[in-house]
């Protein structure tokens, strides 16, 4: 093994330096993420939306429902590592909570600025194309976010340690 190689996998292996954070991580941490916040947004928006609730309500609906399945998500993964609950909601707290905010800003400030997206229906082409593209541009635009996050060590690189090989 070629020495630097090898010295930077020891550094890695004590801790005492972040994971090299390589765009193929960035966007499985994203993919990763938006998972569970695409379900709870488009959960929150197809309730919202058959419900008759205003715009705001539905976005605030969404955005709830975006960060629990989003945490629950990583909890999963992280309470069949055999941590606490407890310790399982500090984690997917770390993990996830700069990645959710990012894509919830993005995803929602898309839905309601393609006009009359919010207002469609849920059997339009128009509501389900924006919340599609919605969630892409959240994708692109958080993947950097959480590239810049894991490469010091925050975000999704708190949750590697549990991941089961």
């Amino acid at each position: 093994m070629d020495s630097s190689i090898h010295h930077h996998h020891e550094q890695h292996e004590t801790g005492h330096q972040p994971p090299a954070a390589t765009w193929g991580m960035a966007a499985q941490a994203t993919a990763h993420c938006l998972t569970g916040c695409a379900i709870g947004e488009v959960l929150g928006m197809v309730i919202g939306t058959a419900a008759g609730l205003s715009n705001v309500a539905t976005v605030v609906l969404a955005v709830a429902l975006a960060f629990v399945f989003g945490y629950a998500l990583t909890m999963r993964g992280v309470l069949r590592a055999g941590v606490s609950f407890r310790a399982a909601l500090k984690v997917a707290l770390a993990a996830d909570t700069v990645s959710i905010a990012v894509m919830e800003v993005l995803d929602n400030a898309v839905m309601v600025t393609v006009p009359g997206a919010m207002e469609a229906g849920l059997a339009s082409w128009l509501f389900w194309g924006a919340l599609a593209g919605s969630l892409l541009v959240a994708f692109v635009l958080t993947t950097p976010i959480n590239k810049w996050l894991i490469s010091r060590g925050k975000g999704h690189a708190v949750i590697h340690q549990y991941h089961q090989h």
